[in-house]
């Protein structure tokens, strides 16, 4: 495990109920983090050297649970000595950024996964059968939200360490599922988007609320709404609607348990911003979300030698449809996809 943080949590919660695997080693840039890290989840080793890290050869698969700036000389590197590697979304901070990551991690002829939770999570991989037995008819339009009071740590409001705002930060997840939705064969033509900061003037540079319009050679559209403003803890939602019927899925605000507290109950839910009143708590959430189904995948494709159904490539087209949002903002206009 290459990082200490946040979404490093998720991915050992998600580990945690996969077979057939060790998490033998983890790494930091900080000693006592790794430490700590590793004392917390019960991994035998630890260490701020990136350097000797990967170039142990007892180890069958690198995750990168790194900030965003620091993917690029990380998966290089890995790819470089021919690693197995997984990297957390989004995959560059721009399309270049990705497209180089994409390019040696092919070339490497290594494993090279995009850990893109939502197309793993169980309600959305449902949703995506339905859809394939033909339940709904043909995909006409999806609707997908992802939204919550703001990043968990001072990093992520760094447009220049990570890339971009809140379109940047959770709409990796929306284009990823209306690309699900839709089938990967019917491509993303055209974007649209609308940003701005609404609330968090103090804390960022970027748009803390956002709107993405994608365009399918199909002539389906999807709509992205991605929001740094939104109070209650995460709120994630899709809706697709065909020519036969429609499917709704709902993580976060239809969990199976409510519950009113006068005093603290500590942790509800990712984002949560209390834990006291009427709360909705979500049990297995990194089941829920998804961790737990893309890390067994991920596992069970080195095992078996065979190719990530997430790579680098997905992760590719997703920074390229950010960019082209971005382009958007600025320019006021519809935006053609190229080059993907």
């Amino acid at each position: 495990m290459i990082g200490s943080g946040f979404v490093a949590g998720f991915y050992m919660q998600g580990l945690a109920n996969v077979n057939g695997h060790e998490v033998r080693a983890c790494y930091s840039r900080d000693a006592a983090r790794a430490q700590a890290f590793a004392a917390e989840w019960g991994i035998g080793e630890s260490s701020d050297n990136l350097d000797a890290f990967i170039q142990r050869d007892d180890i069958d698969l690198f995750i990168i649970a790194l900030p965003n700036e620091a993917h690029l000389p990380v998966s290089l590197a890995l790819s470089k000595l021919r690693r197995n590697q997984v990297c957390t979304k989004p995959l560059g901070r721009n399309r270049d950024e990705a497209k180089q990551m994409w390019e040696a991690a092919a070339a490497s002829g290594a494993l090279h996964g995009y850990a893109e939770t939502e197309v793993f999570a169980p309600c959305v991989v449902k949703a995506r059968e339905t859809i394939v037995n033909g339940g709904i008819g043909r995909v006409l339009w999806v609707r997908s939200r992802e939204s919550h009071s703001g990043p968990h740590s001072a990093h992520f409001w760094d447009i220049a360490k990570t890339g971009g705002g809140a379109m940047n930060d959770l709409g990796c997840h929306c284009i990823a599922a209306a690309r699900y939705f839709f089938g990967k064969e019917d491509k993303i033509t055209k974007v649209m988007a609308w940003g701005a900061r609404m609330v968090h003037h103090e804390k960022t540079e970027g748009e803390d609320n956002a709107l993405l319009l994608l365009q399918f050679a199909s002539g389906g559209i999807a709509h992205c709404e991605l929001s740094w403003t939104t109070k209650g803890g995460l709120d994630l939602r899709n809706e697709v609607h065909g020519s036969d019927g429609s499917i709704f899925t709902d993580v976060t605000r239809g969990t199976p348990i409510t519950t009113f507290t006068s005093k603290g109950a500590g942790y509800v839910i990712e984002k949560a911003d209390i834990d006291t009143g009427w709360t909705r708590p979500l049990p297995e959430e990194a089941f829920a979300y998804g961790y737990q189904a893309e890390m067994r995948h991920f596992v069970e494709c080195v095992k078996n030698k065979t190719p990530a159904r997430e790579d680098y490539q997905d992760g590719y087209i997703v920074n390229c449809v950010l960019d082209a949002g971005y382009e958007s903002m600025r320019e006021g206009k519809w935006v053609e996809l190229t080059s993907v």
